[in-house]
């Protein structure tokens, strides 16, 4: 059966995070949040974040704007613009939300939400993900997933170009 679920409908700004945590902690619901650029999605991308929507009930993104991208990867990324990357991840059935971030890290928006679980890939580790002292503080958890191999962003655009951009 499909459902009819709106993927743009997924897609908050981030005045509306306290009224939306206050309805989560109301219902008792368990917050994971991860963030990143996911700037070329891929098979990667797809298992970690479905892997990391089961850590809970409510699955919430920080993306990267922009600009955040370019200061981050450099001037040629990102490859795909926010509006199109926040609606490529909304469209994921298992997740709840996505929330673009302006700054480097998401460690405003963090504090903000916070989750329950925070998640990040296993090429960190835990003490060094951004957020984890505020998740800690409240004694939530921080979860690392493992990649899989030769899955990445940079990698599918070296094939492309033959170089990074």
């Amino acid at each position: 059966m499909k459902t009819d679920i709106i993927p743009q409908k997924k897609i908050i700004v981030k005045e509306m995070i306290t009224d939306l945590k206050s309805d989560w902690q109301r219902k008792n619901l368990k917050v994971v949040f991860t963030n990143g650029c996911f700037d070329i999605i891929h098979r990667g991308h797809v298992e970690y974040l479905y892997q990391a929507s089961r850590l809970g009930d409510i699955f919430f993104i920080g993306l990267n704007s922009d600009d955040s991208v370019k200061r981050l990867k450099g001037e040629n990324r990102p490859v795909q613009d926010q509006d199109s990357r926040s609606i490529i991840l909304a469209s994921f059935q298992y997740v709840d939300y996505v929330c673009i971030f302006y700054e480097d890290t998401p460690y405003e928006m963090i504090k903000t939400v916070q989750p329950d679980v925070l998640v990040k890939g296993s090429d960190y580790k835990p003490e060094e993900i951004v957020g984890y002292d505020i998740v800690k503080a409240y004694k939530g958890e921080v979860v690392t997933i493992d990649f899989i191999q030769g899955y990445s962003s940079s990698s599918i655009i070296n094939k492309l170009y033959g170089s990074p951009l």
